[in-house]
């Protein structure tokens, strides 16, 4: 299973593999390299919503609350918020974050996908939250919609077009 995660500031990438006998625990912080963990079952227990493990010669006991993407997770006398994103929250912080969402002078791809449809034209007006943009990224179609009212200078994409994160899909006029 694959999500990302935040704490203090910091963003993971997690990813756990499920053994017969252990869990292979994998975390990227941004900017490092991936270290890689195992964890046996032998040494795995839950009671009570709590889970109880023996990792690295130490004990931890570990809970954890919350829900949709904010968790608390309360080890060792101190507690953490930590933020996790599956696919599908990922996809949608992503697509939030594209370039124009926030004031910026174009819109752009927040990760690599594939424009499935341009609803706008050059030139035209549209309003705060109107569609711009149908793009298909993790098998999922997306409506990618106009952060302000903004009138339409320019469409970088055609129809069909395959996009990088970051691509500039359409630029407004100032």
């Amino acid at each position: 299973m694959y999500f990302e995660a935040e704490s203090n500031g910091i963003k993971y990438q997690v990813n756990v593999n499920e053994t017969r006998n252990s869990w292979k625990v994998s975390l990227k912080a941004e900017d490092q390299e991936w270290i890689n963990y195992e964890i046996a079952k032998v040494d795995y227990l839950t009671a009570d919503g709590a889970i109880s493990l023996i990792f690295k010669n130490s004990s931890y006991l570990v809970d954890v609350t919350g829900q949709d993407t904010e968790y608390t997770v309360y080890t060792r006398g101190s507690f953490r918020t930590v933020r996790i994103y599956n696919e599908e929250k990922i996809l949608h912080e992503s697509l939030k974050k594209g370039g124009g969402f926030g004031g910026g002078a174009s819109l752009d791809s927040g990760m690599p996908g594939k424009i499935v449809k341009i609803l706008v034209t050059p030139g035209q007006e549209v309003a705060a939250d109107t569609p711009l943009v149908i793009m298909e990224a993790m098998k999922m179609e997306n409506e990618m919609r106009a952060p302000r009212d903004v009138k339409i200078h320019a469409i970088h994409v055609k129809e069909g077009d395959a996009v990088e994160s970051g691509a500039v899909l359409i630029s407004y006029e100032s």
